[in-house]
């Protein structure tokens, strides 16, 4: 995760959907204009409609990571406040 500058980080392994995505928009709300955010996510329905979710939202997706473990690191960068 060395190319982006990640201001914060969410993990949500630990909730099932649909709060999965309410957890990341919350995360998301707290940061600026321009700041990432690295969501950390199982996969399976996490990976499917998290990112769906938040690029609805309309912020930009920068890297689904895949961490080899089941688990997925997703870079998003907040657009609009």
């Amino acid at each position: 995760m060395a190319e982006f500058k990640i201001d914060d980080t969410v993990d949500i392994t630990d909730v099932v959907c649909p709060t999965t995505f309410v957890k990341a928009k919350v995360a998301l709300e707290e940061l600026d204009e321009g700041q990432i955010l690295a969501i950390r996510m199982n996969d399976g329905e996490p990976v499917q409609n998290v990112p769906r979710s938040v690029k609805e939202e309309g912020h930009k997706i920068l890297k689904l990571i895949n961490n080899e473990d089941g688990t997925y690191d997703l870079i998003v960068e907040k657009v609009g406040d």
